[in-house]
């Protein structure tokens, strides 16, 4: 580490430090002063309801850690040091993180929360969620949302400047959704502040790509056998990093592109190609792979089914999607894709991909789907298959007869309504009209309906594997 960790201050606030935040967006600003020596963002990482161990677990060593690409050769280790504190409205009070917000010093909040963190639906914020309704009516924040709300709040009762808002999860339009939501909640409390949000404050979109597993207790084992110690915050992950953010601050910029990420004016192609390439594969891999029982990743892509299949879903079914993005070779960005889902070092389960599934397919499956009934008035018969796997997977029953185990926010509803229906035939329209990701547009469309009950019906009869050769031998053919 070659810069001066005295010298940092608490010019940056990230909320949810799970293991993807310590390999990205810290990783990125951690490089960033790497190469900016005399910069002085520090960041105090802050988790709002479990997590207070692991950030104990920080303090003690200092807001150092390290993080570890694995490939082939093995873990090649980094230090990163750029956090400084942490907080946790636990340990520290429900006030802590508001008077962190209203800080003169605090220039960028970012956010690593999932896509239910937001607390939204398609309208911007769904002010049904018990949490966010107790919020409104009083309660202490906890939700990201409200404690946003609330530090603003108090930045504007101090006269403070705006800040930048800074959302790194995998969803479309991750900082116009932050910036809704956000505004929602302000509005209901204080249309003033609101206002005040909306014209002080930047919300800029990002793109982030880098595969992190959830780590094990073999993976610890991994990383005491390379570091010689225990770190307790280290992650494993892929050697690949990117980042696009929308060039769009508040006031002051940290060292981001110092650090390697890309600054554009426009986002969006460059979201769309990961969500839809990238994430999209990763949703078909998990679902079908997943009821097929392979628990990883690359046990998929060592399939000759799963390869071919993951293949076709990039050329045929997911890049005709995609405008043209200046610099990018699609085929290329396919075929780099397959190489880092080959990785046999990082054991990415397909159980973690899988879960929240619900807020995953609108983005990865669902958007370039109608883009195909659009232009072409077909379904593409791998996301016809990636649907009726998912439909599988809240029914209960993999291909090997193994319960499925699903962990998704709106699992609960959408199994209370088909688990006793006595066939998938009876509970596909019941699933097509229950799930909102659907739409007025797709939930009764005929189209879909067909493909999705005929990608059904062969799974059923020939499991996952079968139905992929064929699907395969019939596109080839």
């Amino acid at each position: 580490m070659t810069y001066d960790r005295s010298k940092l201050r608490p010019r940056w606030l990230h909320i949810g430090f799970g293991a993807f935040a310590r390999a990205h967006p810290l990783c990125v600003l951690h490089r960033g002063l790497l190469n900016d020596p005399t910069g002085d963002w520090g960041v105090i990482v802050a988790r709002l309801n479990s997590g207070r161990d692991a950030l104990d677990q920080l303090d003690h060593a200092r807001g150092i850690y390290h993080v570890l690409a694995a490939d082939a050769d093995g873990l090649h280790a980094e230090q990163v040091g750029c956090v400084i504190g942490t907080r946790h409205p636990d340990r520290d009070g429900a006030d802590a993180l508001p008077m962190l917000i209203a800080s003169p010093e605090l220039a960028v909040i970012s956010l690593t929360i999932t896509e239910k963190g937001y607390c939204s639906g398609p309208d911007g914020l769904d002010f049904d969620n018990p949490a966010i309704r107790a919020e409104l009516a009083g309660a202490p924040p906890r939700t990201a949302i409200s404690v946003l709300v609330a530090g603003l709040a108090r930045r504007r009762a101090a006269s403070h400047a705006g800040l930048t808002l800074l959302a790194c999860d995998n969803l479309s339009g991750n900082g116009t959704k932050l910036a809704r939501a956000v505004d929602d909640f302000a509005r209901a409390t204080d249309p003033q502040l609101a206002d005040w949000i909306a014209g002080a404050c930047r919300f800029p979109c990002s793109m982030v790509d880098r595969i992190v597993p959830a780590m094990t207790s073999p993976d610890r084992d991994r990383v005491r056998g390379t570091l010689g110690q225990d770190d307790p915050s280290a992650v494993i992950c892929e050697p690949f990093l990117q980042w696009v953010i929308e060039d769009s601050f508040a006031a002051d910029r940290p060292p981001l592109a110092e650090g390697g990420a890309l600054l554009v004016a426009d986002v969006e192609p460059y979201e769309d190609m990961k969500l839809r390439m990238l994430n999209g594969a990763h949703s078909l891999l998990a679902l079908l792979g997943g009821q097929a029982g392979l628990a990883t990743v690359d046990a998929c892509m060592a399939d000759p089914h799963f390869a071919a299949a993951v293949a076709h879903f990039h050329a045929q079914e997911a890049a005709p999607t995609l405008p043209p993005l200046p610099g990018i070779d699609l085929a290329r960005y396919g075929e780099d894709l397959r190489a880092r889902f080959r990785n046999p070092a990082l054991k990415h389960r397909t159980a973690q991909i899988a879960s929240d599934t619900s807020q995953k397919l609108p983005q990865r499956i669902l958007a370039p789907l109608r883009w195909h009934l659009a232009q072409r008035g077909t379904v593409p018969p791998l996301m016809a298959l990636v649907l009726a796997s998912w439909l599988i997977w809240l029914r209960g029953y993999g291909d090997d007869g193994c319960a499925l185990e699903v962990n998704d926010p709106r699992a609960e509803t959408l199994r209370a309504r088909i688990s006793t229906l006595p066939s998938d035939a009876d509970a596909l329209p019941v699933f097509l009209a229950g799930y909102d990701g659907f739409g007025p547009d797709l939930a009764p469309d005929q189209r879909l309906h067909s493909a999705v009950q005929d990608a059904l019906a062969r799974l059923r009869a020939h499991g996952v594997r079968n139905t992929l050769a064929a699907t395969m031998s019939e596109v080839a053919s």
